[in-house]
Parts: structure tokens; C-alpha cells; sequence
């Protein structure tokens, strides 16, 4: 028998049943999960269909098992970065390449009572 599944483990299983509420699986240890809708993608999900079929092995994260039933909660999301991580990981990047100029934001004071008159003049032309 295999090893006993732990939460935090990452392990490949076979969809074996599919709900409108979510996927069942059968575990290496030969006990069953199971990734709730929400569990299966960030993004909406209209169908479990779209994203796992009967059959197919896929991929996990084990986020809990139930002490009394013995089940796995699986989770599909939990191994695909999200777009707010990847925007996290591009805003990093970008604050580390921004470097600032020895005038600092003088050009833009000395600008600004120019904008300013420029946007009045505008508006009024718009009366």
C-alpha cells in the first residue's frame, strides 16, 4: 500500500465521478476526495466538465482530509498561480527596475501651475 496521504501533499489522483457541486477522486492511498467547485479554478466555473473528465488522472493539492469520514479535500486552484499573484510578481519586477532621477519630482512642480492655468483655459473655451 501506498504511502498515507497528508494535507500540504501534491499527488495525482483519478477523477472518478463528477457533480454540479464537484469532482471525485480516487487517491494513491486508495481512499477517495474530493475538489469541491470552488476548488477547481480561480476563473468561473459554469461546468466541472470544462476542466476534469471521468478517467483522467490530474493533479492536486490535499487542503484537508476529514478525521471521521477519512475523505480528502482536494484542490485543483491551489497549484495554478492566480492572476493577483502574477500581478504581485509583475509589480515586484517593475519596482525593481524603477530608479530615481537625481531631480526627483521637481520637473512636475515646476510644470504643475502651468498645467493648471492651461486646464482653466481649456474649460473656459468649453463655456
Amino acid at each position: 500500500m501506498e504511502d498515507i496521504v497528508k494535507v500540504g501533499d501534491i499527488i495525482d489522483v483519478t477523477v472518478t465521478g463528477i457533480q454540479a457541486y464537484g469532482a471525485f477522486a480516487l487517491l494513491p492511498d486508495h481512499s477517495s476526495g474530493l475538489i469541491h467547485i470552488s476548488e477547481i479554478s480561480d476563473k468561473f466555473v459554469r461546468s466541472i466538465d470544462n476542466f476534469v473528465h471521468i478517467g483522467e488522472s490530474i493533479t492536486v493539492k490535499v487542503i484537508d482530509i476529514d478525521d471521521s469520514t477519512h475523505q480528502a479535500k482536494l484542490s485543483l486552484k491551489a497549484l495554478q498561480p492566480t492572476a493577483r499573484r502574477k500581478m504581485k510578481r509583475a509589480l515586484k519586477h517593475q519596482r525593481e527596475k524603477i530608479v530615481e532621477t537625481p531631480s526627483g519630482f521637481q520637473p512636475l512642480k515646476d510644470q504643475l501651475t502651468h498645467w493648471i492655468t492651461q486646464g482653466l483655459h481649456i474649460k473656459e473655451e468649453e463655456k
